[in-house]
């Protein structure tokens, strides 16, 4: 059976010209049949995803690509904790790429929350790469009275007592755009929660006071329809909420 090259099987051999190619494609058939004029002349997209780190190989024909780099997110604070910081978010277009260089691709993983004993702030996420563009890994969540920790996006303040604890700083380190937001305060009073993750569109949410003590919200992400269809990103982790309970003997 003859294996054609849109990888379908049918009765009819798919075709293609100069002004239209049906069918599933690789990357490297459609850079074949374009370096023999047989391709459509209008632009194309092909999309590649990477879950894991690895190296991806320039082929024949491509001068420039578009890019989503998602760093990745931070785990929470333990003990009315603070929301784990997003994973930065770069996006752009127009990115000059050369035939034939390696471009090393690296995957952030997200970060562990913090432990119970002894209370602990949450693990800062691990940076993403592609070639010069790094997005930096999300600020773990403070614990007990504890700031967030700053990062693509800053973790949650953590809560408990009646002191002031602050957000860690977005955008850490710099970048233009901004890759992520801050985290949020806790909520200044006894027993009382911790502040929300920055995500890549807004700022983490303060704690509240008084009762009920909510936990400040994460920040939202932000949409990028790079995959071909649209998917929100880098949202903030929530803080915890207040709780005060009694146990009868």
């Amino acid at each position: 059976m003859s294996r054609y090259p849109g990888r379908i099987i049918s009765a009819t051999r798919p075709t293609v010209t100069t002004s239209s190619a049906k069918g599933i494609w690789t990357l490297f058939e459609a850079l074949q049949y374009k370096s023999q004029g047989l391709w459509p002349s209008s632009v194309f997209t092909v999309i590649q995803t990477f879950t894991s780190s690895t190296t991806w190989i320039c082929p024949p024909g491509v001068t420039e690509v578009e890019y989503l780099v998602v760093a990745g997110g931070a785990g929470g604070g333990t003990q009315h904790g603070g929301g784990g910081g997003a994973g930065g978010f770069r996006t752009g277009t127009a990115f000059a790429v050369t035939v034939g260089t390696s471009y090393n691709v690296t995957v952030g993983a997200g970060g562990a929350g913090g432990i119970a004993t002894p209370y602990t702030t949450g693990t800062t996420g691990g940076n993403s790469v592609f070639s010069t563009i790094t997005s930096a890994g999300g600020g773990g969540g403070g614990a007990t009275n504890t700031n967030g920790v700053s990062g693509g996006s800053g973790g949650g303040a953590g809560g408990h007592d009646n002191i002031s604890r602050t957000g860690g700083s977005g955008n850490t380190p710099s970048v233009s755009p901004s890759q992520g937001n801050s985290g949020g305060n806790n909520a200044v009073a006894f027993y009382y929660g911790g502040g929300g993750g920055g995500g890549a569109s807004a700022v983490g949410g303060n704690a509240t006071t008084p009762s009920p003590g909510n936990g400040g919200n994460g920040g939202a992400g932000t949409a990028s329809s790079i995959s071909g269809s649209s998917v929100t990103y880098s949202g903030g982790g929530g803080g915890s909420k207040w709780m005060l309970s009694f146990g009868c003997a």
